[in-house]
């Protein structure tokens, strides 16, 4: 009775509604559709019929079924984005650093941060293609870069909001600079840097994604604009999409389990 109540009373319920109100109302449209003249699976197929594409046998090309085309190609785009992801995080954290080091560096790099950031992905990709001369590297640094933003500035304000108390008696025991950040400031910024990966992951996939409509040469995104032109099953396209999303969604909650292996308050809690 209590597991019950205590699940009414959690999120999951939340989730569970609103899971159950998209089903319904994706159902409600794909009826309109299937009402009307045009080919319902080329607009809004069933949910079941998405399923079953998954499980299908039939081959679509290459020799390949849907669902293994999909997951091939998943894991180009995983490789690129993963590889992006984890530079990204290491320049971010590194810059944090440099930024709190010197108030001078996080001045003078900061707006130019903001400024890179506020350039859309699409009208980086061709910038960064020219640069770097090679399909896969762009989509890597691509990756990278929307990757240290939100690292970085997390990061910098873990580093700011450490209590100054706590840095008076930091140098009242003649503690050193690299002591001081080794034992309160890091370990304090650590919340934060895992808001900063949590933000990034799901972005840096997307990210890579989209660059691969671009630029083709293999992943998602590519085979997500040979779908839309109908060189392949019209599936492929909705398989696409939904593993997208579960890959994003993934990403996310697996930086919240790294934080809390990691994350020393996370631990006592689990424990406790």
């Amino acid at each position: 009775m209590k597991r019950i109540k205590k699940f009414f009373q959690s999120n999951n319920l939340v989730t569970l509604v609103w899971g159950i109100g998209l089903i319904i109302v994706w159902e409600i449209g794909a009826f309109i559709i299937e009402g009307s003249k045009r080919s319902p699976e080329n607009v809004l197929p069933h949910l079941y019929q998405i399923v079953a594409s998954v499980f299908s046998d039939k081959l679509v090309s290459n020799n390949q079924t849907a669902i293994q085309i999909v997951m091939s190609n998943a894991g180009i785009t995983l490789f690129r984005a993963g590889i992006g992801f984890v530079i990204g995080a290491a320049v971010g954290f590194l810059l944090a650093l440099m930024m709190n080091l010197v108030k001078g560096v996080e001045k003078t790099i900061f707006p130019y941060l903001m400024i890179i950031q506020m350039i859309p992905i699409l009208g980086m990709a061709p910038i960064v293609l020219a640069i770097t001369k090679d399909i896969n590297k762009s989509r890597i640094v691509i990756a990278a870069i929307l990757t240290f933003y939100p690292v970085a500035t997390n990061t910098l304000a873990g580093f700011k909001s450490v209590d100054p108390q706590k840095h008076e008696l930091m140098y009242s025991i003649a503690a050193s600079k690299f002591e001081i950040y080794r034992k309160l400031l890091i370990p304090s910024s650590i919340p934060y840097l895992f808001t900063g990966l949590k933000i990034a992951a799901p972005m840096a996939i997307t990210a890579s994604i989209l660059v691969d409509t671009l630029q083709g040469g293999g992943g998602l995104g590519c085979m997500l604009s040979q779908s839309l032109r109908h060189a392949m099953s019209i599936y492929v396209f909705w398989q696409i999409v939904f593993v997208s999303a579960i890959i994003g969604i993934l990403s996310y909650y697996l930086m919240s389990v790294i934080e809390k292996l990691v994350s020393p308050y996370k631990r006592a809690k689990i424990k406790g």
